[in-house]
């Protein structure tokens, strides 16, 4: 394995630990921590918000990771082959059997993780892409999803009348439209991402000679963009945010007093960054070597047809069996066989009664 790849590797590794840390504590930072006064032209540091930042950043971050490994279908090869995650967590005694290794790798290869892990594989090693283009292509590629995932709820919570759904009900109802609409986000952008991938790959090409944070930065921006079209969009519907505080994870977990505008956050947090771990995960997985059952059906036939038309070598003698004649009956030895059944079939009614 070249330098270059594990160094790959390692940038990629990081990236999900900072996605899962890091971004969504910048992110609440960038919107809480600074108190910008503007009659005074002062800057105030709101300290007494430092441990909720912190904590609902980690705990929103790590509920991310979670959410891209369930509904992505996490699943190494490795663990394919042993019969999938209950037999490797010893909660099956039908470890290494037979049903179980077919059944998890039919899983694995039609789960979006094995989708993903199986594009990334053959941009990478087939078409000789670049993996880090490759990865911030496809997380180009997910803002839309990521979109999606942030107006879905919000038009549950807010559209669904009151007639239908008590307002106390609301969010949870809005919760139970974002399970549904992440599951089908990360089935729909292996179909997107295998024929836009390329393209995506170029312009991130571009990107990175403009910054070289922006394996990172185009999170951040999204963020940044995306609270702020929201928090607008909000108050232009005059919707009250503060209602749906005291569900939040961080009140209901840890008691802490939150901002008034933090379910805004709760809702960029949980649309942006599973997709993204989900992504990056996926990358990873496309970097090992795939193994045949990986590949599908479609790769061996061609690599079946492939085979058969490949022509045989100049220097190779084409070697023809011998044909050996018939042996070519001697004519005297035809001529007393034909006298003597002829014999024999004048002979035979003179001799009926004999007897």
């Amino acid at each position: 394995m070249a330098v270059e790849d594990l160094y790959q590797r390692f940038v990629l590794y990081i990236v999900v630990v900072l996605q899962v840390t890091l971004v969504p504590i910048v992110g609440f930072s960038l919107t809480y921590l600074l108190e910008v006064d503007q009659g005074n032209f002062s800057i105030a540091v709101r300290t007494e918000l430092v441990y909720w930042i912190v904590v609902a950043g980690l705990l929103y971050g790590f509920l991310s990771l979670l959410l891209a490994l369930f509904f992505g279908g996490y699943r190494p090869a490795s663990v394919a082959d042993k019969g999938g995650w209950v037999p490797i967590l010893g909660l099956s005694r039908r470890a290494g059997d037979p049903e179980l290794i077919d059944r998890a790798r039919l899983a694995l290869q039609a789960s979006p993780y094995g989708r993903m892990a199986r594009l990334v594989h053959e941009k990478t090693n087939g078409e000789g892409q670049d993996l880090i283009a490759v990865h911030g292509g496809l997380q180009l590629l997910a803002v839309p999803m990521q979109v999606l995932l942030i107006a879905i709820p919000l038009l549950i919570m807010e559209g669904v009348p009151e007639e239908i759904v008590k307002p106390d009900r609301a969010f949870e109802l809005g919760m139970a439209g974002y399970m549904i609409a992440l599951w089908m986000a990360v089935r729909i952008q292996p179909v997107v991402s295998s024929g836009l991938v390329s393209y995506a790959a170029m312009f991130r090409s571009v990107l990175w000679k403009i910054s070289r944070f922006s394996w990172v930065l185009p999170i951040l921006l999204f963020w940044i963009i995306a609270r702020t079209f929201l928090a607008a969009s909000l108050g232009w519907l005059d919707v009250d945010v503060t209602q749906w505080n005291e569900v939040q994870l961080e009140t209901v977990l840890l008691h802490a007093v939150v901002p008034e505008t933090a379910v805004i956050d709760f809702l960029v947090a949980i649309s942006v960054l599973p997709m993204a771990t989900f992504t990056t995960l996926s990358v990873l997985g496309g970097t090992h070597d795939m193994p045949n059952w990986m590949k599908g059906q479609g790769s061996e036939l061609e690599n079946l047809q492939m085979d058969l038309l490949e022509a045989p070598d100049e220097d190779e003698e084409t070697e023809v069996s011998p044909i050996y004649d018939a042996p070519i009956p001697d004519e005297s030895e035809g001529e007393a066989e034909g006298d003597e059944e002829e014999s024999r079939m004048i002979d035979l009614p003179f001799r009926l009664f004999d007897d």
